[in-house]
C-alpha cells in the first residue's frame, strides 16, 4: 500500500516551531521503516489548519482521488485537520474507500465502523482545541484592554516592546505626531495641507510609506494619542504614555468639526488670510494675486463696503505694521531673564496654597473612580443595559481623565498664575526672533498669541489685547516685576 508523508506546523514564520517539523517528519518516517510501509510523497506545510483552504493539504486529497496513493502517515490526526470540513471529508473518502489506511505514531487508526466513530472524535478534540485557545485569547486580550494594554500593531509614535508586550512611546516620531496636532488645533491648515507639510518634515508611517490624508484624519481622531483606548464603544484607561493632552485633543475635534469647505488644490496660500475682519462692514478679509503682488481687501460679502479709503492694501505693508506691533512688547534676553528671577521668588511664596487644590482634585478623582465601580456594578445587577452603562461610563471616565491632566499640570505649574506668566514672558521674548527670522507665518503666530479680533480699516490694522494681557497681569497678587 502506498501512503503519502504529510507534516504541518501551525504558522507561517519561519523562526516559530522549525524543530516541529524536524520532529514530525523524524518520527513518522522511523514508525514507517518499522512497519515497513512505502512513502511515495512528503507534504510539508506551514499554515493552520482551523479554517480549510490549506493549498498543500488539498493538493494531497486530490492526488489520493486520483489513485496516486491509498493511505496517509502523519505524526496525529490533528496535523490533517482542526476544522469539521477538513475533518469530515477525510472520513467521507474512508468511507469511499479512497482512502484505504491512516497510520499515527501517537493514534492507532481501524478502518471500522468503531474506528472512524473515533477519528471523528479526534478530530472533533482538535478543533475543540482551537476554539477554546482562540476563546482564551480573546479572553485574555480584553482583560488586558480592561487593565489599560494596548493589544495590536502599535500605531505611529508608539513602539511595540516585545519583553513586556506593551507600546511604548517612539522617540523619533512622537515629537511629528504632537507637531501634527499642535498644527492642526490652530485651525490655519486643512488635512491636505497638513499631510505635505508632515511628509516634508519626513512623517512616515510604520510601513515607512508616506502620509496620505485619510491617515493623517485617522490619527487626529484617536483617542490613544492622550491614554485612552478604545474598544467595542466603550473607552478605558490607558497605561502607555499619551503624546498629547486631552485639551490639545479637544481643540484638534473642534476645529475638525467646524471647518469648512477644503480648499481645492489650486488655491493660492495667502499668509494673512482669515486673520482680519474689514472695520468698515465687518466681513471677512481676503486676498488676491495682482502684478506678482499679494494684496488683502474686503469681500463685501456682508453688505456694500463704501469706506473710500477701504482698498487693497500690500501684503509688505501689512506685513510691517505686524512688524511694528510685535517691536513694541517683545522683549529682549536680558529683560527675560531678570523677569523669570522675580517669579521664581514669588513662586516660592505660593507654593503652600497649591496643596489644597491638589488635595480637592484627587478627592474628585477618588469619587469618579467610585462612581464608575458602582455603574459597572449596576450594570452586573441589570438595573442597567450595556449601552447606558458605557455611555456613562465614558463620560465618567473622560472627565477622569481631565481632572488627571488638571492635577498634572497644576503639580507641574502648568494652571497657576505663575505658569502662565513664565509662558507670557517668553512669548514676548519669541517676538524679537520672529522679527529677526523675517518668517511671515511665525509673525501671524506671534501676533494671535498677544491680541485678537483683528480689524482692518482703513489701510490700518488693529487688535484687541483683552484676553491677552490683561488676564494674566490681572491674575498676580502682585506683579512688581513688570511695573
Amino acid at each position: 500500500m502506498r501512503y503519502f508523508l504529510y507534516a504541518r506546523k501551525s504558522t507561517d514564520e519561519e523562526d516559530r516551531q522549525i524543530l516541529s517539523i524536524q520532529a514530525q517528519i523524524t518520527e513518522t518516517l522511523e514508525y514507517a521503516k518499522k512497519e515497513k510501509l512505502e512513502i511515495v510523497r512528503e507534504f510539508i506545510e506551514s499554515r493552520t489548519a482551523k479554517a480549510p483552504g490549506r493549498p498543500i493539504f488539498n493538493e494531497m486529497m486530490s492526488l489520493l482521488e486520483h489513485d496516486k496513493a491509498e493511505g496517509i502517515l502523519a505524526w496525529h490526526p490533528d496535523r490533517l485537520a482542526r476544522n469539521s470540513m477538513d475533518g469530515g471529508k477525510i472520513i467521507y473518502l474512508v468511507d469511499k474507500e479512497v482512502i484505504k489506511d491512516l497510520k499515527f505514531p501517537t493514534y492507532r487508526f481501524d478502518n471500522t465502523a468503531q474506528g472512524k466513530f473515533m477519528l471523528s472524535i479526534a478530530f472533533g478534540q482538535s478543533k475543540y482545541y482551537v476554539d477554546n485557545l482562540s476563546e482564551n485569547i480573546k479572553r485574555g486580550i480584553r482583560q488586558k484592554i480592561r487593565n489599560g494594554i494596548f493589544c495590536g500593531p502599535a500605531p505611529v509614535g508608539y513602539l511595540n516592546d516585545t519583553k513586556t508586550r506593551t507600546v511604548v512611546m517612539d522617540k523619533k516620531k512622537a515629537p511629528l505626531v504632537r507637531k501634527m496636532f499642535e498644527l492642526y488645533a490652530t485651525g490655519n491648515y486643512t488635512l491636505e495641507r497638513l499631510t505635505d507639510i508632515m511628509n516634508s518634515l519626513g512623517f512616515a508611517t510604520q510601513m515607512g510609506n508616506p502620509l496620505r490624508i485619510s491617515k493623517c484624519q485617522q490619527i487626529l481622531t484617536n483617542p490613544l494619542y492622550y491614554g485612552i483606548l478604545s474598544y467595542w464603544g466603550e473607552h478605558f484607561e490607558g497605561k502607555h504614555e499619551p503624546i498629547i493632552t486631552k485639551k490639545l485633543f479637544d481643540r484638534v475635534q473642534l476645529v475638525m468639526r467646524q471647518r469648512g469647505k477644503p480648499q481645492s488644490k489650486n488655491t493660492k496660500y495667502f499668509v494673512f488670510k482669515g486673520l482680519m475682519r474689514c472695520g468698515v462692514c465687518g466681513a471677512t478679509v481676503t486676498a488676491e494675486i495682482q502684478k506678482g503682488h499679494h494684496y488683502y481687501h474686503c469681500t463685501r460679502k456682508l453688505k456694500p463696503c463704501k469706506g473710500s479709503k477701504q482698498v487693497y492694501m500690500r501684503e509688505e505693508a501689512l506685513a510691517q505694521q505686524i512688524q511694528e506691533f510685535i517691536q513694541k512688547v517683545s522683549l529682549n534676553d536680558d529683560w527675560l531673564e531678570n523677569i523669570l528671577g522675580e517669579l521664581n521668588k514669588d513662586k516660592e511664596q505660593f507654593s503652600q496654597s497649591s496643596l489644597t487644590h491638589l488635595q480637592n482634585l484627587k478627592v474628585r478623582i477618588n469619587e469618579i473612580d467610585a462612581k464608575i465601580s458602582k455603574l459597572i456594578d449596576l450594570y452586573l445587577q441589570g438595573s442597567l443595559s450595556l449601552e447606558e452603562c458605557n455611555l456613562k461610563k465614558n463620560e465618567l471616565v473622560n472627565l477622569k481623565k481631565d481632572l488627571q491632566e488638571n492635577q498634572r499640570d497644576f503639580a507641574d505649574e502648568g494652571n497657576n498664575w505663575f505658569e502662565q506668566a513664565r509662558r507670557f514672558v517668553t512669548t514676548l521674548n519669541e517676538g524679537s526672533y520672529a522679527i529677526d527670522e523675517g518668517n511671515l507665518e511665525s509673525q501671524k503666530e506671534f501676533l494671535k498669541k498677544i491680541g485678537s479680533n483683528c480689524i482692518l480699516k482703513e489701510r490700518r490694522l488693529n487688535f484687541s489685547t483683552e484676553g491677552t494681557f490683561r488676564p494674566v497681569l490681572e491674575a498676580a497678587p502682585y506683579h512688581s516685576w513688570w511695573s
